[in-house]
């Protein structure tokens, strides 16, 4: 049996969730259009016969403007070292930008092999493609460069044979059947803050963190009690809506997603609280979860 950790790295919206997700064949991440989606550094676990693969989805690489957002960019760099390899992966559909030096400029520091994953190939002509592949080659020396797209789920069986020759013998890190080292509250707290970032505009989805506060699991139902925590009375009353009706609008399609989690009724109920700047609080960053990771 082969085993090997395998980071996935890249700027905001690159799709490293839904290549996660893709690989899994099963949803582990959270995935939505705005950036910095990804928060924590989430690891995804692929049993094959052959293999172990253990993936490392990690907060897309940006300009921080908070605490948060400096925190969640040494997380993604904490997950450049002790790896087996490391995915960065790219927008074909975008030109090379001082974003991207600055990421490469971090993997250079890796002993890792890096391939070029080159995304969101679905979009684009073949030429497209090549016209961007030109220009990455000329910025680094990848060990391999493969085109795919993680939406179609396009050249993945690909990717996975290509890495299986760069992990090591050794034993599984993981049960067989486990797929994430996040357990449920954590689930519970992004399946909530996902659909707050589907419903919210402006500068709310960057502005919320969810916490988890009670799951009672019975035979036939769940009862789950979560708070919202945003950063102005105004956010609050957004968040709440007209009449309650975008907190109702976000608990029922919590409660759907929640459901499928549980397999069984879910009732949730959902409160909102303001923090002020709690983004900037290294004491809040930490009750909320957000806290540096550490590998050794």
């Amino acid at each position: 049996m082969k085993t090997g950790f395998i980071s996935i790295i890249g700027r905001p919206n690159a799709g490293k969730s839904t290549l996660l997700n893709a690989l899994l064949k099963q949803k582990v991440s959270i995935i939505s259009p705005k950036p910095q989606t990804t928060r924590n550094n989430i690891q995804g676990i692929l049993t094959t016969a052959e293999a172990q693969y253990v993936f490392i989805d990690t907060p897309g690489v940006h300009k921080p403007h908070h605490e948060l957002g400096r925190t969640l960019n040494k997380n993604a760099f904490t997950a450049l070292q002790d790896v087996d390899v490391v995915y960065l992966i790219v927008d074909a559909s975008q030109p090379f930008g001082s974003g991207d030096e600055f990421l490469l400029e971090r993997i250079k520091n890796s002993d890792a092999p890096c391939f070029l994953l080159l995304n969101k190939i679905d979009r684009l002509k073949k030429e497209e493609v090549l016209i961007n592949l030109t220009e990455w080659q000329k910025r680094y020396n990848f060990q391999e460069i493969i085109p795919i797209s993680a939406l179609q789920a396009d050249n993945l069986e690909e990717l996975l044979k290509t890495t299986l020759p760069y992990l090591e013998e050794g034993p599984m890190f993981y049960p067989e059947d486990q797929v994430s080292d996040h357990g449920r509250t954590f689930q519970v707290q992004e399946i909530i803050r996902e659909k707050i970032l589907y419903k919210t505009e402006e500068e709310i989805p960057h502005s919320i963190a969810v916490l988890c506060e009670e799951i009672d699991e019975q035979e036939t139902k769940c009862y789950i009690r979560a708070l919202v925590i945003v950063e102005r009375d105004s956010q609050k009353a957004i968040i709440i809506g007209k009449q309650a009706a975008m907190i109702k609008a976000i608990r029922m399609a919590a409660q759907k997603d929640l459901k499928k989690l549980f397999h069984k009724r879910v009732d949730l109920e959902l409160y909102v609280r303001v923090e002020h700047n709690w983004r900037n609080r290294t004491n809040k960053l930490q009750q909320f979860g957000y806290k540096e990771d550490e590998y050794e």
